[in-house]
């Protein structure tokens, strides 16, 4: 099983509020057909979920936030999933909307439920989950992000491989001359956070990542405008991109 995170810098137009890049999500559904292995599909939120979640100051702690800002959040991230759903059905794919109040109970996976993705998923269906506002108990609300999702499902799944699609070629060591960091080994390279991004943005990427790596799993950081590269990294051919090492 191949566990990938469709980022929403990828699927989304982050300069613009709720504008999806469509055409770039068709060609993402295209490459992804090639995939002959059973598949998992976790996407953020880009201008749709962050967008809202600046908006209304919601971040991943659990606390009372704006119950308005809650439900447009859930609503923005169903609009932008119904763009990736109809796109996987329009390229012949076969997408099974799975939103994470599915196999999450406040912020701890339900290890039962995550177990039931891969049979989905080795069924012919391609489960497909989102970052998302979830209630968490005593009036209290939080983002749980796409990046966390892959961590949840990685620890309980161990799938074959982990592939990050991003708008950038991978890591780099230094942002101006953009130099890729083509391999890493359980160390953690020092990036600078993106404010506005709620779930952390690359830094959050990374965290994860190394833990995943930590687990024994190799994670791949490729560039989604390219998605011929997420083909390439579960073929094992010519990756392009940062793949963090599994001890």
């Amino acid at each position: 099983m191949i566990l990938i995170k469709l980022g929403g810098s990828i699927i989304t137009n982050k300069e613009k509020p709720l504008s999806a890049r469509k055409k770039t999500i068709d060609n993402l559904a295209k490459s992804l057909k090639k995939i002959q292995e059973p598949i998992v599909i976790v996407h953020g939120g880009g201008s749709y979920g962050h967008y809202w979640s600046v908006k209304y100051d919601m971040h991943t702690k659990e606390k009372k936030y704006d119950l308005r800002g809650v439900a447009i959040v859930k609503n923005s991230m169903i609009e932008l999933n119904k763009i990736i759903l109809d796109s996987f059905l329009k390229n012949k794919l076969k997408p099974y909307c799975l939103p994470p109040t599915d196999f999450m109970a406040g912020n701890k996976p339900i290890t039962k439920k995550v177990r039931e993705i891969e049979k989905i998923s080795k069924s012919g269906l391609i489960p497909v989950t989102f970052g998302d506002a979830l209630w968490y108990g005593q009036n209290k609300t939080f983002i749980l992000s796409g990046d966390k999702i892959m961590t949840h499902i990685a620890k309980i799944l161990k799938p074959k491989l982990c592939i990050f699609a991003l708008n950038e070629d991978g890591v780099y060591s230094d942002l101006k001359s953009k130099e890729l960091i083509h391999e890493l080994k359980g160390e953690r390279p020092l990036i600078s956070e993106n404010k506005m991004d709620v779930t952390g943005g690359m830094t959050r990427k990374i965290e994860e990542a190394s833990k995943i790596s930590k687990m024994g799993m190799n994670v791949f950081f490729v560039n989604g405008n390219k998605p011929e590269r997420i083909v390439k990294a579960v073929k094992n051919r010519k990756f392009e991109g940062t793949v963090f090492r599994g001890k």
